[in-house]
């Protein structure tokens, strides 16, 4: 694994050097298709992820060329920290210059994730005891998604580095409310809940991205996997853990899981085998699962650790994995963004290579 490890990041940094020349100054990757490199602006929920994903390799090689990237991809999104349109800022500021401050520990960095909790948090609805994800749409009055749980990680850290306490106060309430209605029984996560932002009902529990309201998204159990074992880093609040490993249980046991462990996009869509991957799955719920085997003991702690090396382990081979300046600069192939929606089917994604980078450093760091 050293050895593996250390080639993927020798491997990153190449890559994204051919992936740099291609992104436009005032613009983040989002994709590969058709001999294109797809991209956004900077308001895009995925923004900080390009930036974040230079930082982690710049830590492990020192590559100043990487760094210098790094730093003015940083300046690009720095304005997003008074964005107040939905909840994403922990993705946006929290990868991006959460890791850049980790790194450095540059005061202005700083500075910025504690404008950007902030921010955050006046999407907080009292009635509804959560944030809100998005602002009212069609299908949707007062939508929360699981999502959601991955930026509180910025509230919790701001809340813990000179930033108000209210913002701790405001992670802990969305992650109790998010327990409350988020699970069913065998704790698969809905995708999204929508609430009555007035009264804090539930109007009803369905989906935006899965294959249906009841089915189990293989990225939205990712981000219930990771959101608890994090809000149990962060409070040692014991039900977090808990309901982490429940969590677990439910991916790592359920049969549609393929013998690989990189999940196809939804584990209940009827078509299985015939139908895509999710790589970013794989990639978030590896990293989640070697920082639950840190919480955790014995069988357990030895199936988290050991399901996440063999997820790595897949990543890395060519069936998923990018050969040199192919696959227009990304690191993994065959992620799945919106299959309803059919959007980012069957290609990279950005996020699916910053959870890889995070999941290969966090085992070198852990495990070895």
């Amino acid at each position: 694994m050293s050895k593996l490890i250390q080639n993927e990041f020798e491997f990153a940094n190449q890559q994204y050097k051919y992936l740099m020349k291609t992104v436009p100054a005032d613009q983040m990757p989002q994709s590969y298709k058709n001999g294109k490199l797809i991209t956004k602006d900077i308001s895009w929920w995925c923004s900080g992820f390009y930036p974040g994903s230079l930082w982690m390799i710049f830590e492990q090689t020192k590559d100043p060329e990487i760094k210098k990237e790094a730093e003015q991809r940083l300046k690009i999104i720095e304005s997003n920290k008074t964005f107040t349109r939905d909840h994403d800022l922990g993705f946006m500021m929290f990868c991006s210059f959460g890791n850049a401050y980790r790194i450095t520990k540059n005061p202005e960095y700083k500075n910025v994730i504690l404008t950007s909790a902030e921010s955050l948090s006046t999407r907080f609805r009292p009635k509804m005891k959560a944030i809100l994800s998005w602002d009212k749409m069609a299908d949707f009055k007062g939508p929360v998604i699981i999502d959601n749980m991955m930026n509180l990680e910025m509230l919790m850290w701001a809340s813990q580095n000179g930033g108000s306490k209210k913002l701790k106060e405001v992670a802990v309430t969305h992650a109790n409310t998010t327990i409350r209605n988020h699970f069913r029984p065998d704790f698969s996560s809905y995708h999204v809940i929508d609430y009555d932002v007035n009264t804090g009902d539930v109007l009803s529990k369905k989906t935006f991205q899965g294959y249906a309201d009841s089915s189990a998204w293989a990225r939205g159990q990712g981000w219930a996997l990771y959101g608890y074992t994090m809000m149990y880093r962060m409070t040692k609040d014991r039900k977090y853990l808990q309901q982490a490993q429940n969590i677990a249980k439910f991916i790592l046991n359920n049969p549609a899981m393929p013998e690989d462990k990189i999940p196809y996009w939804d584990f209940n869509d009827p078509k299985i085998p015939d139908v895509p991957r999710d790589a970013s799955a794989a990639a978030i719920i590896a990293s989640a699962l070697l920082e639950l085997g840190q919480y955790s003991n014995g069988e357990e702690k030895s199936r988290y650790i050991l399901t996440a090396k063999q997820m790595i382990v897949n990543l890395s081979t060519e069936k998923y994995h990018a050969k040199l300046n192919e696959n227009g600069g990304f690191l993994l192939m065959h992620s799945t963004g919106g299959l309803p929606l059919n959007s980012e089917i069957d290609v990279p994604l950005i996020y699916a290579d910053y959870y890889f980078l995070e999941a290969l450093k966090r085992y070198k760091d852990w495990y070895l």
